[in-house]
């Protein structure tokens, strides 16, 4: 099969397209051939060697978490029949035309594969985070990053629970989030000020999905780093502020996620669909940081 990988950490020129054999899935796993893998800056990450502290990887690696496609076969045990068609998290990595994957979901027949792979590290995450920072109803939320895939999908599930969500994002994605019922202020210099000014009142909360160093101006709005998490900004550990990363991943948490889309009206934002060979020129857009919604591998 065709599959991304490399063999030695380094920038997007180290991706090959490589011709590997088909994976066999083990007990409780199942083969996907698969449709459409997510993007995600973990990626690029593990990829450039920055993680190798916590995240060391096999060489030949295979890049990707996120995975949607259709079950090609099961092993002994699997929840899934052959012919399913399933998303979540892929354990071989996804960019390739099959992966084994053991923590899938059915996917609602009314979800594109784009909007599938979209789903599980930014829903998982938003959903995590919201749940850390005990958002309630009539309160008010700050979301940093909230054109991202993470806190869009965080800022529309907060909206939903009755929260008044303030979101920074840059100038063209300020009039998408007034869609979505947030109160769009544009990030940058006095960006505090903004925030102020659109505030019913204090803020109860901080969900900084960005980490563009607002930390100290975010403790300063909310009045006590109480309630401030960042997924994004690795000075929260010299500050003291909680960092979040890592959660839980399951069929009931999939579900859920979906669910969101689904039943409760949660829009994915799609940017652009590379083919699988193109994977490098992915990395690099999503390593830029301004894709303008999801990317994704449009294997098969």
């Amino acid at each position: 099969m065709r599959a991304i990988t490399f063999s030695a950490y380094g920038g997007p020129d180290v991706l090959r397209l490589s011709e590997v054999p088909v994976p066999e899935p083990g007990p409780g796993q199942v083969r996907l051939a698969v449709r459409t893998a997510g993007i995600n800056p973990i990626d690029w990450k593990i990829r450039n060697g920055f993680m190798q502290q916590n995240f060391q990887v096999p060489f030949p690696h295979t890049p990707g978490l996120e995975v949607a496609g259709v079950v090609d076969a099961v092993g002994e045990g699997a929840e899934f029949a052959v012919g399913d068609e399933v998303f979540g998290w892929s354990d071989t990595g996804a960019y390739a035309e099959y992966a084994l994957a053991k923590t899938l979901a059915p996917k609602p027949a009314g979800l594109s594969w784009a909007d599938a792979a979209a789903l599980p590290v930014a829903g998982e995450t938003a959903l995590r985070v919201l749940g850390l920072l005990k958002v309630r109803e009539g309160e008010t939320l700050l979301v940093h990053g909230a054109s991202g895939t993470v806190g869009r999908f965080a800022a529309q599930v907060a909206v939903a629970q009755g929260a008044t969500v303030i979101g920074t994002a840059g100038s063209r994605n300020l009039d998408d989030l007034k869609s979505l019922g947030v109160v769009p202020v544009l990030y940058g210099d006095g960006w505090e000020a903004r925030v102020r000014e659109a505030a019913p009142g204090p803020i109860d909360a901080v969900f900084d999905a960005a980490g563009h160093g607002v930390l100290p101006g975010s403790v300063e709005l909310h009045g006590t780093k109480d309630r401030v998490i960042t997924i994004a900004d690795g000075a929260a550990f010299e500050l003291d502020i909680p960092f979040s990363s890592g959660g839980e991943q399951s069929r009931e948490v999939l579900t859920g996620i979906a669910g969101w889309v689904t039943d409760r009206g949660v829009r994915i934002a799609q940017s652009k669909s590379y083919p699988l060979e193109d994977a490098a020129a992915a990395q690099v857009e999503s390593e830029d940081g301004h894709p303008g919604g999801k990317l994704t591998l449009a294997v098969s």
